[in-house]
């Protein structure tokens, strides 16, 4: 995918499609997870519809822009796919505070990718705010033949960690668009419950930089 230059790794998205107003909320997404496991192809199946077998690693960090329709509410979707190299750590961490979901990705044919999610799960809890949603997710479930994480395995961890579970291929389309369906409506029933209850995660939500200023005059989800 197309990378961005040093200079540009903490900037906040400038794309036409960004500055787009059209739209009644905004979720900043992250996916995460070790390099190689098919975050970028992940993140281009769903934007674009396409894939490419053809592996190039991200540099620091990129994003996408889509916009869904749930609930009859028009929602952007500011999508980051984060570099998983250890180099890059520093840079794409700085990026966790503001996101109110992540993708935690390992790959089903790759144990190291999977060793790591605890890692990854610590990482979200030490940068990111308090509610932020996250989805544990297997990829390229197309390998069958190839696999070495038995998917019972992700499920048990997934349920340690308080996780929602998914088993995906980016390359076959299966379960990308579901899995980002079942953020955004996760995300919904917090920010509902939010403003239901006492308020406090509330501000957490209001200061983070999933609202930048294009986020003025837009509320909360009452998806």
């Amino acid at each position: 995918m197309a990378t961005v230059n040093d200079s540009r790794l903490l900037q906040q998205p400038s794309q036409k499609d960004a500055a787009d107003q059209n739209f009644d909320y905004m979720f900043k997404l992250l996916i995460i997870g070790n390099s190689s496991v098919g975050k970028t192809s992940f993140l281009f199946r769903y934007a674009d519809d396409s894939f490419t077998p053809a592996f190039v690693s991200t540099v620091g960090i990129d994003f996408k822009v889509k916009t869904v329709f749930r609930n009859n509410k028009r929602i952007k979707l500011q999508i980051w796919d984060t570099a998983g190299q250890e180099r890059y750590r520093t840079i794409t961490t700085a990026y966790y505070r503001g996101a109110m979901g992540f993708l935690l990705m390992y790959d089903i044919t790759n144990q190291d990718s999977f060793s790591a999610v605890q890692d990854w799960a610590t990482q979200i809890k030490t940068y990111s705010w308090d509610n932020a949603q996250v989805i544990l997710v297997g990829n390229k479930c197309d390998l069958e033949d190839d696999r070495l994480i038995p998917t019972e395995d992700s499920q048990r961890l997934a349920d340690e960690l308080g996780f929602q579970f998914f088993e995906t291929s980016a390359k076959d389309n299966i379960n990308v668009k579901q899995v980002f369906e079942r953020l955004v409506d996760v995300i919904c029933e917090k920010m509902n419950e939010t403003v239901e209850g006492d308020g406090g995660p509330l501000t957490s939500l209001k200061d983070s930089n999933f609202q930048d200023s294009s986020m003025e005059g837009h509320s909360s989800c009452a998806c």
